[in-house]
């Protein structure tokens, strides 16, 4: 019987008219993952990860300094100590007072000031020019030192003097306020985008109940579980690690991991994910991955780095950063000399301060890494993981969609469409009963939708003394003094009268040399196909159809969806078809499951794998779709349309706000008394930086 078995399990190639590869490569590979093969890149990953978020203090081009809600909070008090005894530009405003010496405790204030709220701004600018890459962090800290130090000069020299000179105190305590508010606003808004890595980290339970011998049960923190170890999951508990069920059966819900929200049913032998949810029943699971190798821990890892890496728009971002530094200098210096020439030191001081503080970039800076946190905390709800922040800028202008036919359009679960009898000695229920006998021992999904279809017709199937495979050919057995084989059509060189829906696979079944019996199987469209593919002409993508399957299997699908195709498509055809396509100038975009399409996802402008979890997937593409649902897909091109359209938008704002107001805030309109004062200059660029937040969190998907 065990032999039986064994020579069955590879029975496949009776039904070589289809490209089986697509449904057990990916349990072969997953065998290599188990086998070691996921430890290096993941541990990579993590380490490439780490190391860039380490980056004198940058991070995906912003800047992350301190506690900036802490530090606003304290410094608020002095501020507005300092807000209340300096007066504005000179004017007194009516809520403020002064007293003999006032201004040498503002002076002392807005030192302490200084040292305690600058102190991140000025470790940003150390950052900045030991990169010999100053930017936005280098311009917030030359404002404010040149606006402490003329109003320390001022209060000394009023003192020295007698004569009064005007400090600039109040534009001093506002502007470092307001930026130190900015700043808070930003960290907020980025700590809620990047949510999605916490939310993960808290599906895993921090406790496992490890099965020793005789059964018993040793409770241990999940960190401390080892690959081999059995552990029991109670119903309604979280599974604690990527593992295989040895004993029991239940449902188990993985909406949080993979958005598929019906419970999946799961038995002896099936794979499970830590951090999914146990229905009903009482699992005895073998531990398959800890930490670093764990699906989650790999989600985890492809966030951070969606996050942590920059693209081509956040490059250009800091390119226009670092131009208006210069700028910002060049004016600044122009019009210190300037106005020197034509008014006083003071006035000269004014305008150069207030050019410094409006020409802050940070904007600029804000505007792509906030729209990319965004972009990245929705994909990962939906169960879009972006590896790479381009792959949604080339998504946004692809031209080809390849998309792969079984278990990305259609269901990869073949159904029996059609069973006839060929002669009236045999029912169909009897032609079932057969095949289903000869099927039993095979998990091939063909052979199982054999079964499965005598299971919901009520038939016992037939027991066979013997079944072993006829290679190249099909399967053939003994039952009650007859031979049976259930070959394919090809095999049997004979035309059969028989009604075949198109693109479905046709097996005969032979009792001692004569058909008895057919049966027509099929792999379904799945119900988000049809909608993907008109998605895809509105947004003027072309999908093309490629498919190891046979020419029929392919045409009736392309038909049915009205598009183009090729057929008996290895995976060297796959690529040199997405090769050739880009040798003709079109961004192309590879839909597959991984595995087999391997190749073609390394080669594509933008890969899209189908399912997560293995390392092909991980290695090849660019983005990973959790679901094996067609609609995942339209939904990463709107999440590419989208986010790219935000992206244009914020650097819009934020380097025209900027090019525009440097000439001004350096009095080139005063003639016409149009001038920025440095607070004036300080909100509006504060609200330059609130309008991209607010922009960037608005990206919303549809549904």
């Amino acid at each position: 019987m065990e032999k039986n078995k064994k020579n069955h399990s590879n029975h496949d190639s009776h039904y070589e008219d289809t490209d089986h590869s697509e449904h057990v490569g990916h349990s072969y590979h997953e065998t290599q993952v188990k086998e070691g093969i996921h430890d290096q890149s993941s541990s990579s990953q993590q380490h490439n990860h780490h190391e860039h978020s380490n980056d004198s203090g940058h991070k995906g081009g912003h800047h992350h300094h301190g506690d900036f809600k802490g530090i606003f909070l304290r410094s608020l008090p002095i501020g507005i100590i300092i807000l209340l005894l300096s007066p504005m530009m000179d004017v007194r405003l009516p809520f403020q007072f002064t007293f003999p010496y006032s201004d040498i405790l503002v002076a002392v204030l807005a030192t302490i000031l200084l040292v305690y709220g600058g102190k991140p701004f000025f470790q940003g600018a150390i950052g900045e020019f030991k990169q010999q890459a100053p930017g936005m962090m280098a311009l917030v800290s030359l404002g404010l030192s040149v606006s402490y130090l003329y109003s320390i000069y001022a209060v000394l020299a009023r003192y020295a003097t007698g004569g009064h000179i005007m400090d600039f105190f109040f534009e001093f305590a506002s502007l470092l306020l307001i930026m130190l508010l900015g700043h808070w606003i930003e960290m907020k808004a980025v700590g809620e985008a990047g949510d999605a890595q916490k939310s993960l980290a808290e599906l895993v339970p921090k406790d496992a109940h490890v099965v020793l011998e005789n059964d018993l049960i040793e409770t241990r923190p999940v960190a401390e579980l080892k690959v081999g170890d059995l552990v029991r999951v109670q119903a309604g508990e979280n599974v604690p690690a990527d593992g295989l069920i040895k004993r029991g059966d239940s449902r188990i819900n993985e909406a949080l991991l993979t958005g598929e929200f019906k419970p999946v049913e799961k038995g002896i032998g099936d794979t499970v994910i830590g951090g999914s949810t146990n229905g009903e029943g009482v699992l005895y699971v073998e531990v398959l991955e800890t930490g670093d190798q764990s699906f989650i821990s790999q989600v985890q890892t492809l966030i951070g780095q969606a996050q942590d890496q920059p693209s081509r728009a956040e490059n250009l971002a800091q390119k226009v950063a670092g131009w208006l530094f210069y700028i910002a200098i060049a004016a600044a210096l122009i019009a210190f000399v300037v106005w020197l020439y034509i008014a006083d030191i003071q006035t000269a001081i004014l305008f150069t301060v207030t050019t410094l503080v409006i020409a802050c970039p940070h904007a600029l800076g804000l505007a792509i890494p906030l729209v990319i946190a965004r972009s990245t905390s929705l994909g990962a709800r939906r169960g879009l993981l972006v590896k790479d922040r381009e792959a949604l800028e080339l998504a946004n202008k692809a031209d080809v969609m390849i998309l792969d036919k079984t278990g990305t359009l259609t269901t990869g679960e073949f159904k029996v469409l059609n069973m006839e009898t060929l002669n009236v000695q045999h029912t169909e229920a009897e032609i079932a009963a057969i095949m289903a006998g000869m099927e039993g021992g095979s998990s091939h999904p063909i052979a199982q939708s054999i079964v499965h279809y005598a299971e919901n017709q009520g038939i016992q199937p037939v027991r066979f003394d013997s079944i072993d495979v006829v290679s190249g050919a099909g399967v053939e057995g003994s039952a009650n003094g007859r031979n049976y084989r259930l070959i394919s059509q090809k095999t049997f060189g004979k035309d059969v009268a028989m009604d075949v829906p198109k693109g479905a696979t046709l097996s005969i079944l032979v009792e001692d040399g004569k058909p008895i019996g057919t049966v027509a199987l099929g792999d379904e469209l799945k119900e988000t196909s049809k909608t993907l593919i008109q998605a895809l002409k509105h947004y003027h993508i072309q999908p093309i159809m490629a498919t190891g399957d046979n020419e029929t299997a392919a045409q009736g699908v392309a038909e049915e969806l009205d598009i183009e195709y090729r057929a008996n498509q290895s995976p060297q055809d796959k690529y040199e078809l997405v090769e050739s396509l880009k040798n003709n100038g079109q961004t192309v975009i590879m839909v597959g499951d991984g595995v087999n399409d391997a190749p073609s996802l390394a080669i594509a402008d933008v890969g899209v794998a189908i399912g997560a979890g293995t390392q092909v997937a991980i290695d090849s593409a660019d983005v990973i779709l959790t679901q094996s649902n067609p609609g995942d897909i339209e939904s990463f091109i709107e999440l590419a349309n989208k986010t790219t359209s935000k992206m244009k938008q914020n650097l819009l704002w934020g380097a025209g706000y900027n090019f525009i107001a440097i000439p001004v805030a350096a009095g080139i309109l005063a003639s016409i008394g149009i001038t920025l004062a440095p607070a004036a200059g300080a909100v509006l660029m504060s609200v330059s930086t609130v309008i991209v937040a607010i922009n960037a969190m608005a990206l919303q998907l549809k549904n």
